[in-house]
């Protein structure tokens, strides 16, 4: 990414998206409020949202919902509606940074097209759609100022039931997810600053994953070679994800695409840093390439229509080492992106890999190419990996994904070449995926013992009593 490609992509925000986003803030305001509590400003800002999709075939049904959630009459069926306006608004507000940023970086992308059908996975149960769709439904007429222990705990019979359902995990998952945030933050009303945006974003995908039909659809058969770009570390107090960007070479010599495959694991609180990787052990093909910085050949692995691989560790192979600065310079420039699923259609869901060379590092961490600044993002830095703020701030060369956050791009470093005392080094975020190679951070963890093996013991020990 060059000078003139940032210039390109920061010049101006494309038309609507702030009129769109406004939009959008005055819905989350009448929902923080509760749609049973609604003043002239909410009422309107409800008008505004369905005035925002008059000339979609959302409109008369938006309208419609906006009138009666109004008048009071609150129910499933208008709140799928504005949910859906919601996400509509916000989907074309990716959508058209997305345009923006492919036409800079001179990417292409591939059609969207329908899903392929899933033979796998029949229509879920209408009654647990129901179930999921009442809670949500208490908590949009609540608001999230009225959001107390009692509310939340109202979800858990209705987590049990989705979680026994495998048709429903992923409604499973967020709706756990959202209870678990609103619980720790109950009485919600004493918050200083509520995340509006973020609740009602959850509240949104769940009113959608609540529908009847499939938003996911099948997956295709892939074979080819995999080049690793880097590694997107996402790590909580409860569960550890890597999500690995790469360069697929297709077996049948079809162009070159652009993929992620992700792995996940659960942990507890106290594995942090360099341990979270001993978690993710059952794939220790997809670790060896990541610490290697080897080309991974997989065969019939399953790809989704939205480029994420449906990882399984017997049809991937380690290969020949692969350098990622070198895919970056030579594969990635003409490879193919997915088209984005429809429900992923939201600005912090763009995450794309772009090589920055010839820059300027600031004090700040700010990235000057020929004039133009690049934010970025350090506190996305994982602790599990080398690279470090003061690597960032050294270096002449980045892989790293461009994400879209508070009305300006910022860059998400994966990997950096640096100049340090004289001496070129490099930094990835999976180099330490078998383990540190710093001699003095593994010193620091065999001091501090395998708290992965201590607890996988112990764990051990109470399943055998």
């Amino acid at each position: 990414m060059q000078a003139a490609h940032l210039t390109e992509l920061t010049g101006r925000t494309p038309p609507g998206v702030a009129e769109a986003l406004e939009a959008v803030s005055g819905f989350d305001a009448a929902l923080t409020d509760g749609l049973a509590r609604l003043g002239p400003r909410h009422t309107d800002a409800l008008r505004a949202l369905a005035g925002a999709v008059s000339r979609s075939p959302l409109g008369a049904a938006t309208a419609e919902a906006a009138d009666k959630i109004a008048a009071g009459s609150i129910g499933p069926a208008e709140l799928s509606a504005v949910a859906a306006a919601r996400a509509a608004l916000l989907g074309a507000v990716h959508d058209a940074l997305l345009e923006r940023l492919d036409d800079a970086l001179g990417r292409s992308r591939a059609d969207r097209q329908a899903p392929p059908a899933d033979p796998e996975h029949g229509p879920a149960p209408a009654p647990l759609l129901t179930v999921a769709r009442s809670w949500l439904q208490e908590l949009a007429i609540t608001g999230w100022r009225g959001v107390d222990d009692p509310l939340v705990s109202t979800a858990d019979q209705a987590l049990e039931a989705l979680w026994a359902e495998p048709r429903l995990r992923r409604l499973a998952v967020l709706l756990d997810g959202l209870a678990a945030e609103l619980r720790a933050s109950c009485p919600v009303a004493t918050m200083e600053r509520i995340p509006r945006r973020r609740w009602a974003d959850l509240w949104t995908r769940a009113m959608l994953l609540s529908q009847a039909g499939s938003w996911t659809g099948g997956a295709t058969a892939v074979s080819g070679r995999l080049l690793p770009l880097g590694v997107d570390v996402h790590e909580h107090g409860t569960a550890v994800q890597v999500q690995l960007h790469a360069v697929l070479e297709p077996a049948d010599g079809g162009p070159a695409r652009l993929v992620r495959a992700a792995v996940a694991a659960a942990k507890v609180d106290t594995i942090v840093g360099p341990l979270v990787w001993r978690l993710l052990s059952a794939y220790p093909t997809l670790l060896t390439a990541l610490a290697e910085h080897r080309a991974v050949t997989i065969t019939d692995m399953r790809l989704t229509s939205g480029g994420d691989l449906l990882w399984e560790e017997e049809r991937a192979e380690a290969g020949d080492l692969a350098d990622p600065f070198a895919t970056a310079r030579v594969r990635l420039p003409d490879a193919q992106a997915p088209a984005v699923p429809p429900l992923d259609r939201h600005p912090v869901r763009i995450a794309e890999p772009v090589l920055v060379e010839g820059h300027a590092a600031n004090r700040d961490g700010a990235f000057d190419l020929g004039g133009e600044r690049l934010i970025v993002d350090l506190d996305r830095l994982p602790t599990s990996g080398p690279l470090t703020p003061q690597l960032v701030k050294a270096s002449t060369a980045c892989i790293g994904l461009l994400r879209w956050d508070a009305g300006r791009w910022t860059l998400q470093p994966l990997a950096v070449e640096a100049v340090v005392k004289k001496r070129p080094v490099r930094a990835h975020n999976g180099d330490w995926a078998l383990g540190p190679t710093d001699p003095k951070v593994a010193k620091a963890l065999d001091r501090s013992g395998d708290a992965v093996a201590v607890l996988s013991e112990r764990a051990g020990r109470l399943l055998r009593k």
